[in-house]
């Protein structure tokens, strides 16, 4: 079943300015609502490398619910452990900068408990076909000690995305688990309580190298927007991996693409610095809005060596 990756979808409703954009004021825009989540971008990011993830979710009985599922079909993602309940769909609610950078937003979680059930009833088969395991660490608590259990006893690896670092930092027995964690540099700051501001990539990598040894962590990424990405693992290996530089619209999804593509090489045998860099790939192609700039990514460049059948 290749990659599979559990979490929530969510509605996301955005607004953009047509002018200079006025913090407090009124500005004048356009809003529009798409299909979100932290976990279903990362499904369906997987996909777009040509790669066939199974996506393990829960969302409601309304129509935008049933386009969700369409749309990730299309995209060839297995929807066959994707449930329904009455709040089984988040919503997210942003307004977006003249730089495509979220100025402020608001959201609404659904309630995953459903996917517990998923777990007793098709935990067995879930796991003993999947290649690895992708999660936001920031997931009700039941289901993750689950998933980790269910892991440990088919022998699956954990990649770990943190979408709210307040959580996850409540979670640390767990995180230790993981054979790798992403997250942005704001949230490491927190994680490891050092002060991130004005750091570059090499700075910052020795404050990452320093915490994941205090902290027992086996691989840690750290993105920093236009700076890149650091990475550290326990046995050594780490590095800087810089950004590429693209035309930005809308900055919604490129850390979850950055997983996506992190979780893609490691799982099938890249080094950190290789799944770093699909990792970067993948996010220049959420991000960026011209194809001069950023060609459409195409899988067969990092010979991923996958069977997708």
């Amino acid at each position: 079943m290749g990659i599979t990756v559990f979490g929530a979808v969510f509605v996301d409703v955005k607004g953009y300015p047509l002018a200079q954009y006025i913090p407090g004021g009124r500005n004048v825009g356009y809003v529009v609502q798409t299909h979100g989540g932290v976990s279903r971008n990362v499904a369906e990011d997987i996909a777009n490398v040509e790669l066939r993830p199974t996506f393990v979710s829960v969302v409601d009985h309304s129509g935008m619910s049933t386009d969700v599922i369409a749309k990730l079909k299309r995209h060839k993602v297995n929807t066959d452990y994707i449930v329904r309940s009455d709040d089984g769909l988040g919503t997210w609610l942003a307004v977006f900068d003249n730089n495509g950078d979220v100025t402020a937003s608001i959201s609404k979680r659904p309630d995953l408990t459903p996917i517990g059930d998923v777990l007793k009833e098709h935990g067995k088969e879930i796991f003993e076909k999947a290649d690895s395991i992708a999660v936001e660490i920031d997931m009700d608590v039941p289901i993750l000690k689950q998933i980790f259990a269910l892991a440990k006893e088919y022998n699956k690896d954990v990649y770990a995305v943190v979408s709210n670092m307040s959580l996850a930092m409540e979670r640390r027995d767990l995180l230790r688990s993981c054979s790798c964690i992403v997250c942005n540099e704001q949230e490491a700051g927190m994680l490891f309580s050092i002060d991130y501001e004005n750091r570059t990539p090499e700075e910052f990598l020795e404050f990452l190298k320093q915490g994941i040894h205090k902290a027992g962590f086996k691989k840690m990424v750290v993105t920093m927007g236009e700076a890149g990405a650091v990475y550290a693992s326990q046995d050594g290996e780490c590095g800087v991996t810089p950004a590429q530089t693209v035309d930005v619209i809308d900055t919604t999804g490129a850390g979850d693409a950055f997983f996506a593509g992190c979780t893609i090489g490691l799982t099938y045998g890249k080094t950190m610095a290789e799944s770093c860099e699909i990792g970067t790939r993948l996010a220049a192609s959420v991000i960026c809005t011209k194809e001069s700039v950023c060609p459409r990514f195409q899988p067969q460049e990092f010979d991923l060596h996958v069977n997708v059948e």
